[in-house]
């Protein structure tokens, strides 16, 4: 199959982002130039093929990346920052749908994802200002009765991190009234996203791996045995190649546009709050979000501001007045940050799949894919890239089971799937202002 796309990311700088603001120095890489061959080739430099990259480089795998704009541009370098374990389908979604065996299999690696950002951080010394805790919280009495059902089946599955958390309880995590109280995962947490991909990207860089930016790749070649991914400067031809574009792949492999959906996500960042005052609305550092369908995520920076998340807007586009969106929210949680400077707001987009279980697969023999993460892409992408090194490497067991999920196109087709998705989303909007 050969296919054709166009660059997406404007001059591929980064955007004018509280993490970018306060990134980590990283040197600027060449862009990809002339024929190459090599053992593998990535297609994007976020979490799923840093994570991909960085495993194979470990095992002795001659590996290059090739990222359309700069490390980290997309959703990895721009997200809330939360490490959240599980898929956005529950594990009772998951069971219902697809069996007991299949919710076994990945209520064993829900947790995997943050215990590889940890193991990373140890061995690499990256600089990410990770942190511990995790907290869902309930703004209903049916928020809470879903929360503790929860706890109880991950209980089910031997997953025995997390603690329920009544009013009272919750006030010694969060300055806020509007709660009736939440769960605590002590195994989640927190960091910096776009410092940890950088580290990730020098880790992998200083294993012999090779980053490529500013090199959008306008079309691939996966028939051949040797499949062919091409830029406008330079091609690399290799033994197996890795799709991690996600959300950004945008229309360079047909077969995948269609399974998943760019949507919008937005966060704004307080100016620094002080510690007295930011470690007031957070007393425990945890990072916090509610389990409404169109949610509020938020936690505090290491410089204590306040990063507050949420939105959603169906198709991937940005919307003209990101503060304008959150404030509302962030002063209905925190109504003592009435009036509080926003210094950066910005958007990006997460690749959504209709049903809400991230894919991973193979087109042809030697290309392989992992996409539609759906808003839990930091600790699922790092799981996928350890599952893609494995099957790589000739151990095909965890590939298998994720390669044989069934996937469901979105009701309508390309054409019709962001009306569609705004209709669902107006309605469990509803239920959720309605309190139901």
């Amino acid at each position: 199959m050969k296919s054709n796309s166009h660059p997406y990311a404007g001059d591929g700088q980064h955007t004018d982002s509280y993490y970018a603001a306060s990134a980590n120095p990283a040197p600027a890489r060449a862009e990809l130039s002339g024929d190459h061959q090599i053992d593998v080739c990535i297609v994007g430099a976020g979490f799923s093929g840093l994570s991909t990259g960085l495993h194979l480089v470990e095992k002795g795998y001659k590996v290059a990346i090739i990222e359309g704009a700069r490390v980290g541009w997309g959703a990895s370098g721009r997200n809330g920052g939360q490490i959240v374990n599980g898929l956005n389908a529950s594990l009772q979604t998951i069971e219902k749908r697809y069996g007991r065996d299949t919710s076994t299999f990945v209520a064993g690696l829900v947790q995997e994802g943050g215990e590889i950002i940890r193991e990373r951080v140890r061995s690499y010394d990256i600089q990410c200002d990770l942190k511990d805790g995790n907290i869902f919280t309930g703004l209903t009495r049916a928020h809470m009765k879903e929360l503790e059902e929860r706890m109880q089946l991950w209980a089910s599955y031997g997953i025995r991190n997390q603690e329920m958390l009544d009013r009272k309880q919750l006030r010694e995590h969060i300055d806020s009234d509007i709660y009736e109280g939440g769960l605590i995962d002590h195994s989640g947490g927190h960091m910096h996203p776009l410092n940890l991909c950088l580290g990730e990207a020098a880790a992998f860089e200083k294993l012999g791996g090779v980053i490529y930016e500013m090199s959008p790749v306008i079309s691939v070649d996966t028939d051949a045995a040797s499949p062919v991914a091409r830029t406008a400067r330079g091609s690399i031809t290799c033994k197996a190649l890795v799709l991690c574009g996600n959300a950004y792949l945008g229309h360079v492999v047909p077969t995948l546009t269609s399974r998943v959906m760019p949507v919008s996500t937005q966060v704004m960042a307080t100016e620094p709050l002080g510690e007295e005052r930011g470690n007031s609305l957070i007393p425990q550092d945890a990072c916090v979000e509610d389990i409404r369908y169109i949610l509020d995520y938020y936690r505090l920076s290491a410089d204590k501001r306040l990063l507050f998340g949420g939105g959603t807007v169906y198709g991937g586009a940005d919307p003209r007045d990101i503060e304008g969106k959150l404030r509302p929210n962030m002063e209905k949680v925190f109504p003592q940050l009435k009036g509080v400077k926003v210094d950066h707001a910005w958007s990006g987009n997460f690749a959504l799949s209709f049903s809400r279980v991230p894919q991973m697969g193979r087109i042809g023999d030697n290309t392989y894919f992992a996409h539609g993460y759906s808003g839990h892409g930091v600790t699922g992408s790092h799981t996928f890239g350890r599952i893609l090194s494995e099957a790589i490497d000739g151990e095909l067991t965890r590939f298998d089971v994720f390669e044989k999920v069934p996937w469901y196109p979105f009701p309508g087709g390309r054409m019709f799937r962001v009306p569609y998705s705004m209709v669902g989303s107006w309605w469990y909007g509803l239920r959720d202002r309605l309190g139901i």
